[in-house]
């Protein structure tokens, strides 16, 4: 791959002035060597493993940013979900392990570590089930560790028992820690056909299909994208914004390219995909909510917000396939509220709905995304929030997602203040209606006809 002196300049230029940035390198690890029948034993294994795979990360990546000037946001590790080390235990309580992950992220500086996880799509083990039960307490009691859950998936269905589960589980996180704006919460996340080279957080964790170390780049700019288009003329039509959105993102993903050639090459670790999307930051100008008005619509959550958003999706990856032959993870547009300062406004205005966000997730990358909910939410209700969620995800065989932060003591009107990437999320309402059936029929929702692909 060759960069002309024409494309460097580009590219500082997209840096100094639109906020383009390598939103992270993520060490992907394999801990199946880690398994053992006490759960301290473990923790001391995962945490040696992290400390000795993941030593030069961190400096390796401050020396990418001081030669490119590309600024790498987060330095991250994700590791084999958990619960598929911990079969050989009966030790009831596992966040020990998410205790040394995140001593161990610290230890070598990286932002996060994520995979203190369980996929439970068909069902779940013994392990699955004290891995859920421990999330609340692990996250309480660490500042870094990120956690997920699969839940169901268009080959499996959805497994309603889990999901009612982790429905208590997400509030009596955010009980836990409350007196920290919940944050816990908005460390945690659950899914519908989750990926298994995300680089992302809270998601990310490292798959059964990986190597045993793996680099993974996130590569973000929603700033660069809205400058391009507000050089557009408001007359241009659809065709032409596409066309537009697609270039830049080929060159974007470009820069992401290279520093991820780079960062495998000297870590001496297999190069795994680059995750091309636009992730928003609460900076000003890295809105995806501002694309979508500087394509037209007149405030994000108004008529016409979803079909522009599929557009940009669309288009983000038409471009970021053309740049490199490994793009994967998730690659699209994000709509986190509480890290999108357009999305935010629009929430405070009223103009954007939890209903509404729930529409554009059926063409976005993921889900529903850092959202505050008031802190007397029923379980039932957040139940139904992560049912309807899975459900676009199993039928469009699509990968979604909830993270959502039931705010304790709070009440619509009023906001969680997380500070730094993650911004403030201002309190949304959730409509009455749940009941009390539906959540608690349990089972598995079979998958749909169009799983069967043989």
């Amino acid at each position: 791959m060759q960069i002309t002196p024409a494309e460097v300049s580009e590219t500082m230029a997209m840096v100094d002035k639109q906020n383009l940035d390598i939103r992270t390198i993520t060490l992907g690890l394999n801990l199946r060597s880690c398994t053992d029948s006490s759960v301290a034993t473990m923790a001391t294994k995962v945490y040696d493993r992290m400390t000795s795979a993941a030593e030069k990360l961190v400096p390796t990546a401050e020396q990418l940013e001081r030669e490119f000037g590309i600024p790498i946001v987060n330095k991250r590790i994700s590791v084999t979900p958990i619960a598929e080390i911990c079969s050989a235990t009966t030790e009831a309580d596992l966040s020990p392990i998410a205790v040394a992950m995140d001593k161990a992220g610290k230890e070598v500086g990286v932002d996060f570590v994520g995979g203190f996880s369980a996929l439970v799509q068909k069902g779940a083990s013994r392990a699955d089930n004290n891995l859920m039960d421990s999330i609340p307490e692990a996250l309480s009691k660490t500042d870094n560790v990120c956690s997920s859950v699969n839940l169901g998936s268009t080959r499996a269905g959805l497994n309603m028992d889990a999901m009612l589960k982790m429905a208590g589980v997400i509030k009596r996180t955010a009980e836990l820690t409350a007196d920290r704006q919940c944050i816990g919460a908005g460390k945690l996340v659950v899914f519908c056909n989750a990926v298994e080279d995300n680089p992302f957080m809270a998601g990310a964790f490292h798959g059964s299909g990986e190597g045993d170390e793996v680099i993974n780049v996130g590569v973000s700019g929603p700033g660069v994208v809205r400058a391009v288009l507000k050089e557009l003329p408001t007359d241009a039509d659809l065709t032409t914004v596409a066309e537009a959105i697609k270039k830049t993102a080929f060159k974007i993903t470009r820069a992401g390219e290279l520093m991820a050639r780079e960062a495998s090459r000297r870590l001496g670790y297999q190069k795994g995909i680059l995750d091309l999307s636009l992730a928003p930051t609460p900076a000003r100008g890295d809105s995806v909510a501002e694309i979508l008005e500087a394509i037209g619509v007149g405030q994000c959550g108004g008529p016409g917000t979803t079909a522009a958003l599929a557009m940009l999706n669309d288009a983000v990856k038409k471009g970021g396939v053309m740049a490199s032959s490994s793009v994967g993870g998730l690659s699209g547009a994000f709509i986190p509220v509480s890290e999108d300062a357009g999305m935010i406004r629009a929430a405070e205005a009223g103009v954007l709905s939890l209903e509404k966000l729930e529409a554009m997730t059926c063409v976005c990358s993921v889900g529903l995304d850092m959202i505050a909910v008031p802190g007397d939410t029923s379980v039932e209700s957040i139940f139904g929030i992560i049912a309807d969620e899975c459900a676009i995800g199993m039928i469009n065989n699509k990968t979604t997602a909830v993270r959502v932060i039931p705010a304790i003591g709070l009440g619509v009107g009023d906001k969680l203040e997380f500070g730094g990437l993650l911004g403030y999320a201002p309190v949304m309402p959730v409509r009455e209606g749940a009941g009390s059936v539906f959540a608690h029929r349990g089972g598995r929702m079979p998958a749909p006809i169009n799983s069967l692909k043989n």
